[in-house]
């Protein structure tokens, strides 16, 4: 019977500690943006200016 209070004890410890990590989450903005992070992989990214040295490497190449 001592496990059972034991065991009672224990979880409501977790599921408390679980509620208090939610709530700091929820008020320090963590999900605050749920649309943008999903639609973020759609977008294109500007491609990157190619390197001056490259460019005239490449020519004396051909």
């Amino acid at each position: 019977m001592n496990v059972i209070f034991l065991l009672l004890l224990a979880s409501l410890l977790v599921a408390l500690i679980f509620l208090a990590a939610f709530l700091w989450a929820s008020k320090t903005g963590q999900f605050d943006d749920t649309c943008t992070p999903a639609l973020r992989i759609l977008m294109d990214d500007e491609p990157a200016p190619r390197n001056q040295a490259v460019l005239t490497k490449d020519k004396s190449q051909q």
